[in-house]
């Protein structure tokens, strides 16, 4: 229940400048203490304030009261006065010039400070200068506090109205007048949702112009959350039409205007008009600009390239197939080359092949990939040192304002380049459109790119289709492998994936080594098993704990869901107990040792990498989604819990960012991606055929090193296997690539003059 309590500040114990989080203390008429927390745009000592909130016990600090919502009240009496003006409110007075002014100036002095602050140069110790300083600081918090009043108004909350008044000032009252949606635009933190909310409480009409435009907007970005760069006229329309529940015929008119206002990008196609937001559209064709600048041919001595191979095979002891070799060739003579290939085909062979190649010739060279996981993994199959894309770029969370869709800045960009030679990039299908942009700005014309990946995974979480889109292209030299050699062929993950991803049918007769299905038809039965293969079975089979054995799942919700099956086997495999500590953050409780997941990008939480005796030896920021690890610890005094990281990394959680984490005892296939398991547990029952289908398992079986077991209905595994459907994911940096190099190869050949010079020309361009 809501309750009011009015006093002044007495002073201020802690207080975040990030984000006004505040704890006080409040003094009331009759001098009684109470610790206060809440977020404010900006608190002072001495301040009178009127709060509404509830009364709340802290496990630590005790009674506690949650201020929801507060006014700032003048000082009645010339004590209030002297408390309010001596706390530090205004810059330049102390408690002793605070005495004196109320002395001078006594039961009117709240008048003259707010109607006549000039005045005050009459107390000794105020110029006129110093006089018209505190005017202007008078007038700038009795502003603030009177936008603050109106914002409070329309239910925007404290910290949303700071953000507001600190974006437009005095003229808040216009823009939420006129255009409340400018807000989606304009303020982080802020979608269609809480804009359209606050313009049904200032009585904007639904079918208002600006609310269809910012309506339009919403769904072309919430489209970007499922991957689409931009969306069909007709599917914009109507997904549009459904948020906002006017006809679509009231949108025709605004894609024009949207269009000249450079918000929207409209492309004609045969089929349909595409629909993009503009920094989509710039992003995409910026990034096929930036791929085409980098396909430059590089030739070698054909006979040369031969010799280094036969001394590559002949010193690692390898023996290269056909294609494999082409790979060599095609990454030594072009300035851009992409290998792909199912799990088996021996890309991880080709790639070192490749760098030893390029060692040869003294090349310098930057491995990366996009997780931690990816990059740990690619270290231990080459050799050679590989991190994540993020720490390459040495991303510095900043936030880059250019494109704040991104909310991230990196040190290596066009103005500071990467200095290297060759750049390997694993597990492209991971990457996003934003990241390969930044990936490219930070790359000159002459560094060799070689783009590594698996185009039957899964794409990106983040928008685009970047390595299926740069492969159809069919710009680049791309070598795709086929062959399974011969100990991968005695793996039945890799022959079964193989077969799965043909949609040919998996045997389940369970005379594999490394390939189980075990069949069960009821989800707590199921679970049943997979606990008992997680504790017991396992770890002995495939040589590992059971934290390092995963289970995925297809889906979030229901039975076999990740949030019901991270309850259950939390509860078996870090069960309650006295010597660890917990804390419950929303739904979900926290324990110490709890094997955890990022679920969302933090470009500026900070990290380190500790040595000997817990002593950093390394610090960056950034945690990503599908970072995983271990809480290691809980501290309740300082609110904190500490995370160790699989690739060594240690970050500090306040409790308000646990919302960041959840338990990765299960997680959903999509976050498996790039990562590899000594094992993995597939429950499978039955769920929503657009999240069971064949692309989906694909990528769960790729996931297991040394076993799959399969626990649940043969009829739906073997449902995924013939479901080829995948949701359809709109981008066309193909489309971009090839009109770029069309464009290109057109412009060369209008200089070629006509005549023999031109048969000579046309023929120098080719070489």
């Amino acid at each position: 229940m809501s309750e009011k309590i009015t006093g002044y500040i007495d002073h201020v114990v802690f207080r975040n400048n990030d984000n006004g989080y505040t704890v006080m203390v409040v003094k009331g008429t009759k001098e009684e203490e109470l610790t206060c927390v809440g977020s404010f745009p900006s608190i002072s000592q001495g301040v009178t304030i009127e709060a509404e909130g509830t009364y709340t016990t802290h496990p630590v600090y005790g009674k506690q009261f949650q201020i929801h919502s507060y006014t700032e009240k003048m000082p009645e009496d010339s004590l209030a006065m002297e408390r309010y003006l001596g706390s530090g409110a205004i810059k330049g007075i102390g408690a002793a010039l605070a005495a004196r002014i109320v002395r001078h100036f006594g039961e009117d002095t709240l008048r003259i400070v707010e109607e006549e602050p000039e005045r005050l140069s009459e107390v000794k110790g105020i110029s006129e200068k110093k006089a018209r300083e505190i005017a202007v600081q008078v007038t700038e918090k009795a502003d603030m506090r009177r936008a603050m009043i109106f914002l409070q108004k329309y239910g925007i909350s404290l910290n949303l109205g700071a953000k507001i008044y600190q974006k437009y000032g005095q003229a808040v009252y216009g823009v939420l007048q006129e255009n409340p949606y400018r807000l989606a635009e304009d303020i982080s933190g802020v979608g269609f949702k809480i804009a359209d909310e606050i313009a049904s409480r200032i009585g904007i009409h639904t079918d208002s112009d600006y609310r269809i435009r910012s309506g339009m907007l919403y769904t072309l970005m919430q489209a970007s959350g499922e991957g689409h760069i931009y969306l069909p006229q007709k599917e914009l329309f109507e997904r549009a039409s459904r948020l906002l529940d006017v006809d679509s015929s009231y949108m025709e008119k605004h894609l024009m205007d949207m269009a000249i206002d450079r918000k929207l990008v409209l492309k004609e196609t045969k089929e349909a008009t595409l629909v993009y937001p503009s920094k989509y559209y710039q992003i995409e064709l910026n990034t096929a600009r930036m791929l085409n600048e980098l396909n430059i041919k590089c030739p070698e001595n054909e006979k040369l390239v031969e010799r280094r191979l036969a001394q590559i095979q002949k010193e690692t002891g390898t023996v290269l197939d056909e294609m494999q070799k082409k790979a060599v060739k095609e990454a030594a003579e072009n300035g851009l080359f992409i290998l792909t290939g199912g799990p088996g085909t021996g890309k991880t062979t080709t790639i070192n092949a490749i760098i030893r190649f390029f060692e040869g010739e003294g090349a310098e060279l930057r491995l990366a990939a996009p997780t931690g996981r990816a990059a740990k993994r690619m270290t231990e199959t080459t050799g050679y040192e590989a991190q994540t894309i993020h720490r390459l770029l040495e991303l510095n969370g900043v936030p880059d304002e250019e494109h704040d869709n991104q909310a991230i800045h990196f040190d290596r960009n066009a103005q500071n380049p990467l200095d290297a030679d060759v750049i390997i990039i694993d597990e492209m299908s991971m990457v996003d459109i934003f990241l390969m942009h930044s990936l490219l700005q930070a790359i000159t014309a002459g560094t060799r790119l070689i783009l590594v990946g698996d185009e039957n995974q899964l794409p990106s979480v983040g928008p685009g289709n970047v390595l299926r889109d740069i492969i159809r292209s069919q710009v680049f030299p791309v070598v795709e492998l086929t062959k399974i050699f011969r100990q991968a062929s005695e793996s039945d993950i890799v022959v079964n994936a193989h077969k799965i991803n043909r949609g040919e049918q998996v045997s389940l007769d369970n005379k594999s080594r490394d390939f189980f299905f075990l069949k069960r038809y009821d989800a707590d039965i199921i679970i049943r098993v997979v606990i008992a293969l997680i504790q017991e079975k396992m770890p002995r089979y495939v040589e590992a704990r059971p934290f390092e054995i995963q289970v995925l799942t297809p889906m979030r919700k229901g039975l076999l869901g990740v949030e019901r099956l991270n309850q259950i086997l939390q509860r078996y495999l870090n069960p309650p107990d006295s010597g660890k500590r917990e804390y419950e953050a929303g739904q979900q409780m926290f324990r110490e040792g709890d094997k955890v997941m990022q679920v969302k990008n933090n470009y500026q939480m900070e990290w380190e990498v500790r040595g000997k005796y817990g002593i950093p030896v390394e610090k960056g920021v950034g945690v990503f989604n599908g970072d995983t690890g271990i809480l290691k610890e809980i501290n309740e005094f300082s609110e904190i819990a500490s995370v160790e990281f699989e690739d060594g990394r240690w970050a500090e959680y306040s409790f308000k960012q646990l919302e960041e984490l959840e338990l990765a005892y299960a997680i959903t296939i999509h976050k498996s991606q790039g990562s590899e398991y000594p094992a993995v547990i597939l429950p499978i029952l039955s769920g929503p055929r657009m999240l069971l289908n064949r692309n989906l398992l694909y990528t769960a079986v790729t996931r297991a090193r040394k076993c799959v077991t399969v626990v649940g209905s043969e009829e739906t595994f073997g449902e995924m296997i013939r479901n080829e459907k995948q949701q359809k994911r709109y981008s066309s940096l193909d489309m971009r690539i090839r009109e770029l190099a069309e464009s290109s190869l057109s412009q060369t050949m209008s200089f070629v003059p006509s005549g023999n010079e031109g048969t000579k020309a046309a023929d120098l361009s080719g070489m």
